[in-house]
């Protein structure tokens, strides 16, 4: 027996690949996010774009097929992911916090309205407070243009960059404001 549900069910499943949106251009100014340490998930979502405007770090990345849910917008998994690279970005950037990388706390985003395949999303962090061992950052996501997401986040600020095996330390902020200017 046929459901209505078994009915929307594609007999071949769809691969992630099959529709690209490459043809589609990053806005002008953006760089490509380089990676700050070994290659590991960062890397499985991105690529995520970077521009400074001011003492700003602004981010974006084109929505692929790959980041989308079955219904065809963009996974709350994807944007949470973006925010929270992009407010750790941000943070160090725009406070020049001399360290490799910030943990977060705490994220909340907020789901304002449905991202679909194929919209520039970008985000420009403001930070809110300070403190000596925490940054509290926030932002509104933008696609297309609309608002989509809002976002909240809270980093520690590590008081001694821990050096693990295989990964070199360094002042994230720094490395950045160096990569956009080339």
């Amino acid at each position: 027996m046929t459901t209505p549900q078994d009915a929307d069910v594609p007999a071949t499943p769809v691969l992630m690949s099959d529709a690209s949106t490459s043809h589609l251009p990053i806005p002008t100014g953006f760089v490509e996010l380089p990676s700050v340490g070994p290659a590991g998930f960062n890397t499985l979502c991105g690529p995520i774009w970077i521009k400074a405007e001011s003492d700003s770090l602004v981010g974006g990345f084109r929505v692929e097929q790959r980041h989308c849910n079955p219904s065809g917008n963009c996974h709350g998994g994807m944007i949470a992911t973006f925010c929270d690279l992009h407010l750790a970005m941000a943070a160090i950037f725009q406070a020049r916090l001399a360290v490799f990388l910030i943990p977060t706390i705490n994220l909340s985003v907020d789901y304002l309205a449905p991202t679909l395949i194929g919209a520039w999303v970008e985000a420009r962090a403001e930070i809110a407070k300070i403190t000596r061992g925490m940054v509290f950052v926030n932002e509104i996501v933008m696609a297309d243009g609309e608002p989509v997401a809002r976002a909240n986040a809270i980093y520690k600020i590590p008081s001694a960059d821990i050096t693990r095996e295989g990964i070199t330390p360094r002042d994230t902020g720094a490395f950045l404001r160096e990569w956009l200017q080339r």
